[in-house]
């Protein structure tokens, strides 16, 4: 017994019995199981639950059928593997956050984008969604092979019709042995666009498409949870060679609180990120003392969207802290693109030009199988009716034979020999009622027949010639796109570290505003004359309640726009960085561009082509102090920002203007002195400098505003409780800096301080504001014109025994009363001043220049002596 026992041991090669079985195994996961068909993006799994589907007759029509139900019938028909499995990929077709375009209509609990899992199949339903019965379209018409299931008692699809690029539009991620593959959801109207690109190519020209055309049109993944697409590199490298990095970046905003804190609000997550993990991550960065700053972490999400709010210290960088998140968390995460997929049952890695070439090449065989299937249907049809045609032209002959045959075998038999009749028509004629004798019924058949003729002849021409087979397809996509598409959820947005980026945006004009909040945005030109004409002007920004714009200027999109603080600070953007919004949205809050100190307000700004020589910014301090410096020394500024000019502890910037050493300055004090003196009686210093005197001022007074000679006519001056007057300009005389200055407005008790002043002409407009935010619009030319020591007329009644004063006030930069060409001419103007001013001299200095500065040096050397370090 032992010995025959021992006679069935066979000795094998364990090397290479396991190479011969993994090799097995992994065939099966990369060609069954792991990686998608390129034809309609769909792994077996996926494909074989909508085709249980639809054989269950559940469709959108059709009411919902317990996932149980599905998932049993595809287990047992078509999927010998766990019931899990099954049921986790019917889940991802279901949910709007993972599938860009769900194929499955799903009801009840199917889990959430905090990473909770479905409920148990026995209580979910599903059904097929309306857009997975375009991937179902015609499969009865013999548009795809079937093959035996694993057991041979059903027949499976190969593959799906797929009326629309699947693989693309869904995308899809699988890990099967020794490869995996990540392909992003994509703009469903995008790829389709892209496929008809290629029809229109090959139909009007004759030609490939080449994949620079393709990128012009897809413009990039399209992901369900919405989220900021940093760049085109990682996108462009993707789709040219397969394999690329996509940097994605939460959509969030920083929001100002009223207790002068800031929250930054998260509504938008990249792909597959976890919220609930997310927010554990913040916590845990800050538990750890990782991440400092942050005073409260909530999750506000609801039905109406996503919204996370990190409440911030007050004395917290909000920008600084943002970036730290988007370090250190999954605010920003990167998307591995490998576009690998099963091309003839063969893994390759595709282009995006490939992925479209496979799926059009599908369609053509799909829609020429289903012509040639409504062909021979529309011809065995056609047969048919001529035999009954036959039959009613000699119908008593046909009674006559069919009543003197002994059965139906013999009279089939005699028809076919009378009339040369096949088969099928004669069992077609011993089959046809008395009724279609009638005339009413043989007309109904020349009509069919007639028809029938005309689908024949359409049929055939389609199945030879390819133009128009392509068209027929190109017919289709449109109708899916038209039905289904929608609109990005996804956003391109710039890449600092991609200097490519700025190739891509059109140098063109724009107008950039802010508001008194601190709110900017960017316009198009067009926004300021589609409007009609007639005088009625333009309806501004919706800004909020107290809100007004207090700048608005003409630059284009290439241009710098510099941005000066209170601090002393200056930060810069390009101005195709601020976000583009309509003329009348309120904007984006200024501190989610810039890295603002906290306290730090903008107190100025200035639009900058590019950095000149003969160039200079003029600032002026709350002190007095002001200081010229050429704008190259502001040519690399951080993205943190650059100190502009060192202050002391107690003095504040208050104005900075660009200038061209032609221009007269004008300093006013809140005491209602005034000083005006030629720019040139200021020497240039460098960057880091802290300026000269500009104004000598007593001890209890500070410098409120600073104009220049060529920005108006008159001086507009506001008193603390609501007075103001406008003064000729020319009634203040240029003398040298570092004076004392001359009277231009009579204070007293009933005025108040000086609050501000403004270079300003017949036809601007102010706003006041005051400290309980009641505002008041007026136009100048309402204001009396007075002399220097007068203390003008009463602008806005103020209620003095409440201590309301006048906050703040600012020209209007856009009059409801002035129309849209005129502002355009007047940004226009402003954009042209900065080439006008170079073009029209050019500054050499000559000897003589050059000792004149020098004795101004000397002369100024002791006066500036502890206010110049250098």
């Amino acid at each position: 017994m032992d010995e025959h026992i021992f006679d069935k041991v066979h000795e094998v090669d364990l090397k290479k019995t396991m190479e011969t079985s993994y090799i097995d195994y992994a065939m099966s996961v990369i060609a069954a199981r792991a990686l998608p068909d390129v034809r309609d993006g769909l792994k077996p799994v996926q494909r074989r639950i909508l085709y249980a589907m639809i054989e269950l007759n559940n469709g959108p029509d059709k009411p919902h059928r317990k996932c149980a139900r599905i998932v049993g019938d595809t287990m047992g028909k078509y999927h010998p593997h766990g019931d899990s499995s099954i049921y986790g990929a019917l889940v991802n077709l279901a949910q709007e956050w993972s599938t860009r375009y769900p194929l499955v209509d799903g009801h009840g609990n199917f889990g959430s984008v905090d990473g909770d899992g479905a409920a148990a199949m026995r209580y979910t339903e599903a059904r097929l969604s309306k857009i997975s019965m375009e991937m179902l379209s015609d499969i009865n018409k013999n548009t795809v092979d079937f093959i035996p299931n694993f057991d041979e008692t059903e027949r499976e699809p190969v593959v799906l019709p797929s009326r629309f690029p699947n693989l693309l539009v869904n995308g899809t991620s699988g890990i099967a042995v020794g490869m995996a593959t990540n392909i992003p959801p994509h703009n469903l109207k995008e790829v389709t666009n892209a496929v008809i690109k290629l029809i229109d190519n090959r139909v009007q020209e004759d030609r490939d498409t080449s994949i620079d055309e393709l990128l012009q049109i897809v413009k990039g993944p399209d992901f369900p949870t919405g989220a900021t697409i940093l760049g085109t590199r990682g996108i462009e490298e993707a789709y040219r060679t397969g394999r690329g990095k996509i940097r994605v970046r939460a959509v969030t905003d920083i929001e100002p609180m009223n207790n002068g804190k800031h929250r930054i609000v998260v509504s938008e997550l990249p792909y597959m990120v976890n919220k609930a993990r997310l927010i554990e991550k913040i916590a845990e960065l800050v538990r750890d003392k990782k991440i400092d700053g942050i005073t409260e972490l909530r999750d506000e999400s609801d039905r109406t969207g996503m919204r996370i709010c990190i409440e911030l210290r007050k004395d917290v960088n909000a920008n600084v802290l943002l970036n730290q998140l988007y370090k250190h968390t999954q605010l920003q995460d990167t998307f591995g693109v490998i576009m690998l997929a099963l091309v003839n049952n063969e893994p390759k890695v595709l282009n995006l030009h490939d992925m479209l070439y496979h799926y059009l090449r599908h369609q053509e065989e799909v829609v020429t199988r289903r012509t040639q299937y409504d062909l021979n249907k529309a011809e065995e049809r056609a047969h048919i009716l001529e035999g009954l045609m036959i039959a009613l032209d000699n119908i008593d002959e046909v009674i006559s034979i069919i009543r003197s045959s002994k059965n139906v075998s013999i009279a089939k038999e005699a028809l076919i020999e009378r009339f040369a009749l096949t088969e099928v028509q004669a069992q077609a004629i011993v089959d046809m009622r008395l009724r279609a004798l009638t005339g009413l019924e043989r007309e109904k058949l020349e009509n069919e027949y007639k028809e029938l003729e005309e689908k024949i002849a359409e049929y055939k021409a389609i199945l030879g010639d390819e133009k128009k087979l392509l068209t027929v397809i190109k017919e289709e996509l449109e109708i899916t796109r038209d039905k289904f598409g929608d609109d990005r959820r996804t956003s391109i947005g710039y890449d600092e570290y991609d200097l490519s980026m700025e190739d891509l945006i059109p140098k063109e004009n724009t107008v950039i505003a802010m508001t008194n909040l601190g709110y900017i945005k960017r316009m198009t030109v067009d926004n300021f004359k589609s409007q009609h004409r007639g005088g009625k002007g333009i309806k501004g920004m919706q800004t909020l309640e107290d809100d007004f714009i207090i700048d608005l200027l003409m630059t284009t999109t290439h241009h710098y726009i510099m941005f000066f603080t209170n601090k002393g600070r200056v930060y810069r953007l390009k101005a195709y960085e601020i976000p583009e919004s309509s003329r009348t949205a309120r904007g984006t809050a200024i501190v989610n561009l810039l890295q603002l100190l906290p306290e730090e307000k903008i107190t100025a700004i200035i639009p900058l082509r590019e950095y000149k020589d003969n160039r200079y910014l003029f600032m002026a301090t709350k002190k007095g102090i002001v200081k010229k410096t050429t704008i190259r020394e502001y040519e690399n500024i951080r993205k943190s920002g650059l100190q502009a000019i060192n202050l002391r502890e107690d003095d504040e910037l208050i104005e900075v203007k660009s200038t061209n050493r032609k221009k007269d300055i004008i300093l006013v004090t809140k005491n209602g002195i005034c000083i005006r003196f030629n720019e040139e009686d200021v020497r240039p210093t460098g960057r880091t400098s802290m300026g000269v005197i500009g104004m000598n001022l007593s001890d209890d007074d500070e410098v409120v505003g600073m104009q220049l000679n060529t920005q108006g006519k008159y001086l507009l001056f506001v008193s603390e409780y609501g007075m103001g007057k406008r003064t000729d300009m020319d009634e203040f005389t240029v003398q040298h800096r570092g004076g004392k200055g001359v009277k231009c407005y009579k204070v007293t008790e009933k005025t108040g301080d000086v609050i501000g002043v403004k270079a300003v002409d017949e036809e601007n407009e102010i706003i006041i504001i005051t400290t309980e935010g009641i505002v008041i619009r007026l136009m100048v030319n309402g204001i009396s014109v007075l002399g220097r020591i007068t203390s003008g007329v009463k602008l806005i009644n103020m209620d003095t025994d409440k201590d309301i004063t006048v906050a703040s006030f600012a020209k209007v930069k856009e009059s409801e009363n002035t129309n849209e060409d005129a502002l355009i001419r007047q940004l226009e103007d402003q954009l042209q001043e900065e080439e006008n001013d170079s073009i029209v001299e050019t500054y050499e200095s000559t000897e003589e220049n050059m000792e004149e500065l020098e004795n101004q040096e000397l002369e100024d050397e002791e006066l500036d002596n502890q206010t110049d370090p250098n």
